[in-house]
């Protein structure tokens, strides 16, 4: 939100324009009921006032308003307020005139001149009313939209995080380590099986969620994590610390991010991948070792972590952070508060 210094700076121009307008038409309007220049002089300060006042006046009342209701998130509110504050703002700034050239200069309206900007009340208040209602509807109208963009995003989301655990690679690699465990370790393997049916059942439980307890989803990140440890053993070594945080995520967003690791970087012996997951003000910190390998071009196009970027758009006014610091990659979302 600007502040109203910067207001009036961005606005010289529209100021003078509607001090030079409001002035010259109060000598067309006025010039006959006026009894010497000096009292037109007057008379032409106040409506040049009355002008810049009231227009970008309620132009400022207006982005106030829409700073701390914004239409899309408290659009009835927004509605109420912006009609509610502009209706006392006009009143209040034409008594507030009135009463500063009485009271001050010693300038009183004489009695047909007032009708007249009593007139110009009741017209500025239709003109606020009518913009009033059509920032409503347009600002309805687009929260509809983007709400049924989000429902379609949130659905492709669902889609791709389904297609990529069912595609053949993980598949592949989650069996060849499963088959490798029964004859090494039949407990382990059983134990294998059971987190590899949490990952499916998570995923289909979620996707109809927008938002789901943390708790839930590092529990899912656990299964995961075991399924890729299992895999990689001390090669991947990953540290979640958010014990006793609250909050919500987004569904699956913590797991795409760290998968998001596993596949863009290497993992060997003498390069371990690390990754670390923690909170700090208010934010969740994923932050990995950075040493990249080469991919397939299909895999490379960065949708995993531009879906997330939308969703949370969606979600939350605070955006997702994603930095290269020190050789490590680092995405911060935000944490939402819980419902």
């Amino acid at each position: 939100m600007p502040s109203l210094f910067q207001f009036l700076k961005e606005n010289l121009k529209s100021i003078f324009l509607a001090a030079l307008c409001g002035f010259v038409m109060s000598y067309f309007i006025w010039r006959g009921c006026c009894s010497s220049i000096f009292q037109l002089f007057w008379i032409g300060c106040f409506t040049a006032l009355m002008w810049v006042a009231l227009w970008l006046g309620n132009a400022y009342v207006s982005c106030v308003l829409d700073y701390y209701f914004p239409w899309e998130k408290q659009t009835v509110t927004r509605l109420i307020a912006g009609l509610i504050g502009m209706v006392v703002y006009t009143l209040g700034v034409v008594y507030g005139l009135i009463f500063l050239f009485g009271t001050v200069f010693g300038f009183y309206l004489g009695d047909g001149i007032e009708e007249t900007y009593y007139t110009t009340i009741v017209i500025t208040l239709i003109i606020t009313l009518f913009m009033t209602g059509r920032m409503f509807f347009a600002n309805w109208r687009q929260v509809a939209i983007d709400a049924e963009r989000h429902k379609k995003e949130s659905m492709e989301a669902q889609y791709n995080n389904l297609k990529n655990q069912v595609n053949p690679h993980f598949l592949f690699n989650s069996l060849n380590a499963l088959t490798n465990l029964v004859y090494q370790d039949q407990d382990k393997a059983v134990k294998f099986i059971k987190q590899l049916s949490e990952v499916y059942r998570y995923v289909l439980a979620s996707r109809d969620k927008e938002l789901v307890q943390l708790e839930e989803e590092i529990h899912f990140l656990d299964s995961y994590i075991f399924l890729q440890q299992i895999r990689f053993g001390d090669k991947l070594k990953i540290s979640i610390e958010l014990s006793d945080v609250k909050s919500m995520v987004a569904p699956m967003a913590l797991q795409m991010l760290v998968e998001n690791a596993i596949k863009h970087n290497e993992i060997s012996e003498d390069h371990p991948l690390t990754i670390r997951v923690y909170n700090r003000d208010k934010k969740i910190i994923i932050k990995n070792s950075l040493r990249r390998k080469p991919v397939l071009a299909e895999d490379s196009q960065g949708l995993g972590l531009e879906n997330i970027k939308k969703r949370y758009e969606f979600l939350t006014e605070h955006k997702v952070e994603v930095s290269e610091v020190e050789e490590k990659f680092v995405v911060v979302i935000p944490m939402i508060e819980v419902v």
